[in-house]
């Protein structure tokens, strides 16, 4: 039986109300809740639906009949068809006011839960250019606006810059981000005209064929700057004359790695990387600690933010300097060497060994000597035997990826019973779940948003808990 063909519908003068997850505003029409991007609570706009479920719908504006006191002009000429900053329509204020809302509603909604009084948002004193690490794509066959559509002259069809969201092969030529310290537009773009002299091919994502496929571009806040290029064909003559452009061009450039890349994906953690030049990292500083960042090694991409959500953990952990303290999903060490001086020990528990390998470098560095680190997985990890070699906790800090912990770890943190808990999140959503499970023998003491990113929906969530 052929599928009923949509048919698109539009609906006249809707008022948008709220602004949900992910960005999108919700409106509701005949009982229905309407999600749609690029709208701002009191826009009172026409919708077009494009996708129809069960509960909701999914729809764009087509037009605009009244703006909402809280729009300012967005500042990115990309906005609207790059993936990301969807909030820089919306005043920075409006933004930190939404992303609050939106953590006590997944605790309250999704957890259930008792909260006390939520302590304001953390809003980010740096706005523009807070990344410290991009990631740009390379296409032979780009994303083409509408604008560009209608003006046949702009139709080349080479890209440098991000993937249009839901389509892995149409990327968006970026002419200027806003995320990063120049000179990260200024090398992008820089690569593009190189390219496009030297008539070098751009990656092809559909057949996995051409010379530059994709560059990193990390930097600090003191100005380093490492680049990590990949080739997806073997050509040494084409990457030595393309990294001799580099590093003549652009003297901030410290370091310079490359790799070729014949698999089918573009992660770079299962490759030999080679070092052009430079002496194979940067460093970031953080008081008097002094963390190297490797090409492959994590670091929270809002350097100057993480240092305040770091000192928030650190003070939310009330030490004194005698605790024993678990340090979960520690990654490379950054929160556990920052806490070391103020606690008895700290034990870090991550399960990439590489991540494991950089903690210990920067345990070193520093000349840390109260911190043990352990790769495994976190439900294999805490057993009787680790915890009498390691000792009781005091207090447990846990910043788990985006799904949460898994339900086995959430199990062991009730069976441990340490006094307190400092719970980072970078997704509220997982964290309301998982403190429902801890309610069973856990009240929350403290609720604190911090904002890590601003312009975009993700909002970080710091909640202690106490053992009753």
């Amino acid at each position: 039986m052929a599928r009923k063909k949509f048919t698109k519908t539009v609906l006249n003068n809707i008022l948008i109300e709220d602004l949900g997850s992910e960005g999108k505003s919700v409106s509701r029409h005949d009982n229905k809740v309407i999600f749609s991007e690029f709208t701002a609570p009191g826009d009172v706009v026409d919708l077009e639906v494009y996708r129809k479920h069960k509960n909701y719908l999914e729809a764009k504006a087509i037009a605009f009949h009244t703006l909402s006191k809280d729009r300012v002009e967005p500042f990115c000429q990309h906005f609207g068809v790059c993936g990301g900053c969807k909030l820089q329509h919306l005043s920075y204020p409006i933004q930190l006011h939404h992303k609050q809302k939106q953590v006590v509603d997944a605790l309250v909604r999704i957890g259930k839960l008792n909260l006390p009084e939520v302590t304001p948002i953390l809003g980010s004193a740096i706005q523009k250019g807070y990344r410290n690490k991009l990631d740009f794509s390379v296409s032979n066959k780009r994303w083409f606006t509408s604008n560009e559509i209608d003006t046949p002259e702009s139709l080349k069809p080479n890209a440098i810059g991000f993937h249009i969201p839901g389509r892995f092969d149409k990327v968006l030529d970026i002419q200027q981000c806003h995320h990063q310290a120049e000179p990260s537009n200024a090398i992008r773009n820089g690569m593009r005209e190189f390219m496009l002299t030297n008539e070098y091919p751009f990656y092809d994502l559909m057949t996995n064929e051409g010379f530059l496929r994709g560059i990193t571009i990390r930097n600090t806040q003191k100005g380093e700057f490492m680049l990590i290029v990949q080739f997806g064909k073997d050509e040494p003559q084409w990457i030595e004359k393309t990294c001799q452009f580099l590093v003549s061009t652009f003297a901030e450039i410290t370091t310079l790695y490359y790799t070729v890349n014949l698999k089918k994906n573009d992660s770079i953690y299962d490759l030999d990387l080679v070092l052009y030049t430079g002496k194979g990292y940067i460093e970031e500083h953080m008081e008097a600690l002094t963390f190297r960042i490797s090409p492959k090694s994590f670091y929270q991409t809002n350097p100057s933010q993480a240092y305040e959500l770091y000192k928030l953990t650190r003070n939310l952990a009330k030490l004194t300097g005698e605790e024993t303290v678990y340090d979960l999903y520690t990654g490379t060490g950054t929160i556990a060497n920052f806490i070391a001086h103020q606690a008895k020990k700290v034990v870090g528990i991550e399960s990439v060994p590489m991540a494991i390998e950089d903690a210990k470098l920067n345990s070193s560095i520093n000349n840390i000597h109260n911190t043990v680190f352990y790769a495994g997985d976190m439900k294999d990890i805490f057993t009787d035997e680790f915890i009498q070699a390691n000792g009781r906790p005091d207090v447990i800090i846990t910043d788990p990826p985006r799904v949460g912990m898994h339900t086995d770890v959430v199990n062991v943190l009730l069976r441990l019973a340490a006094p307190r808990i400092v719970y980072v999140s970078c997704n509220p959503a997982t964290q309301a779940r998982d403190l429902q499970l801890l309610a069973e023998k856990y009240n929350i003491e403290t609720v604190q948003p911090v904002d890590m990113f601003p312009h975009t929906h993700h909002v970080e969530n710091i909640c202690v808990l106490v053992l009753r």
